[in-house]
């Protein structure tokens, strides 16, 4: 038989076809994009957590990426501002052609981008925020971090329960953050024998907190339940102390960076929080994060750096498991996830929201360490709707 130059070139579009098919369908990077604040009120946590999921993508990298294809991280400053995420959003899928997207913010600028990232059906993973609307955008938004009120329930359980505290006054951020976590306090309160003496108010510009902490002392609580970022609770704490005020103070995952202990100074020994991070893990990804954060950062671990770690290597694995650049296969491969990761076991229910246990950190000599576990199932369940 003769091979004729036209059988020659038919062979090789078939070959080439054929081959196009079998190998993974990566370009000459696979992109995940991330919308973080770098500036602002809230770019310390946003540096924390892009460290994390960069440490995430080197060390994948490190393994071979996806299926040999490395991997690239695309990430915008969105100053933690819907105004800001929602052009990064549309920038993400259109211009750069992510695969899948990571917010590494507040929930105000996590939520206006969840639903750009749905409607474009591109997978988008949460790392920390905590509205419940995040995920109700649709099915390709998920959430590795606590709701915030699976958070307040913990919070309840802890005064309440394991505290034995009854009295309690709880001070609530007047954002999506501190309302979200003042709420699920509030719906579980009574069932650990919870009094809520009275509620007080503060917007995220306040840092003087005096006439607050004068009716808290004419309340005279057994515990206070307080919302609030690191740079809102250090002073808070440090006023509550000063007046004398010395009933535990409960936080949650807001609190948790080294960055309050320095603010809060002595102030900040004995405080709980409720998060995702347990700095004294004896589990080999827990550890191995912290130690391989500290040498890239130059600092502690925090919660967020652990959050963004965490979003982004579910991404990856759920990248590897679908070897394909198709979204709905990789949207697919994250509902079905079941990992240990830095913040702990990541499974996802039919809303997107993660289950895995409550970490209660306290401050110790000067430095967050164990306190203990929540692992009530039934109580950190999060919404299915």
């Amino acid at each position: 038989m003769i091979i004729t130059k036209k059988m020659m070139a038919a062979l090789a579009i078939t070959g080439s076809m054929i081959s196009a098919i079998s190998a993974p369908s990566f370009a000459d990077t696979v992109k995940i994009g991330m919308n973080v604040p770098l500036t602002g009120f809230a770019a310390a946590d946003g540096t924390s957590a892009l460290l994390g999921a960069e440490l995430a993508v080197e060390q994948a990298n490190a393994e071979g990426g996806i299926n040999g294809t490395p991997i690239e991280l695309v990430r915008y400053d969105d100053q933690a501002s819907p105004k800001q995420s929602v052009p990064i959003a549309n920038k993400l899928i259109g211009q750069d052609e992510v695969i899948v997207g990571i917010s590494g913010s507040y929930s105000g600028a996590t939520r206006a981008a969840a639903g750009i990232f749905q409607s474009e059906g591109v997978p988008y993973i949460s790392a920390f925020a905590v509205h419940p609307d995040i995920t109700k955008s649709g099915d390709y938004v998920f959430r590795t971090s606590f709701v915030g009120e699976v958070q307040g329930r913990a919070g309840a359980k802890l005064i309440g329960e394991m505290l034995g505290k009854k009295r309690v006054v709880v001070i609530t951020l007047k954002n999506d953050f501190g309302q979200s976590l003042a709420a699920g306090f509030k719906s579980k309160a009574a069932d650990f024998g919870i009094d809520i003496v009275n509620e007080y108010e503060y917007s995220i510009k306040d840092r003087q907190f005096g006439p607050i902490v004068t009716k808290i002392k004419s309340d005279k609580p057994d515990a206070i339940y307080a919302s609030g970022y690191f740079f809102t609770a250090g002073p808070l704490v440090s006023q509550l102390r000063s007046a004398g005020i010395d009933v535990p103070v409960i936080g949650q995952e807001g609190y948790d960076s080294e960055k309050f202990i320095d603010i809060a100074g002595p102030s900040s020994e004995g405080v709980l929080i409720t998060t995702s991070l347990d700095r004294d893990s004896t589990v080999a990804e827990t550890k191995d994060f912290i130690s391989a954060f500290e040498a890239k950062a130059g600092y502690k671990a925090d919660m967020v750096a652990a959050s963004g770690h965490t979003a982004a290597n579910v991404a990856i694995a759920a990248m590897r498991k679908a070897g394909t650049t198709d979204r709905q296969a990789i949207r697919d491969a994250i509902a079905a996830i079941n990992m240990v990761a830095s913040t702990g076991t990541i499974s996802f229910n039919d809303l997107g929201e993660v289950k895995k246990n409550v970490q209660v950190q306290v401050v110790k000599d000067g430095a967050w360490h164990h306190y203990a576990v929540i692992d009530d199932q039934e109580l950190l369940a999060p919404p299915v709707k």
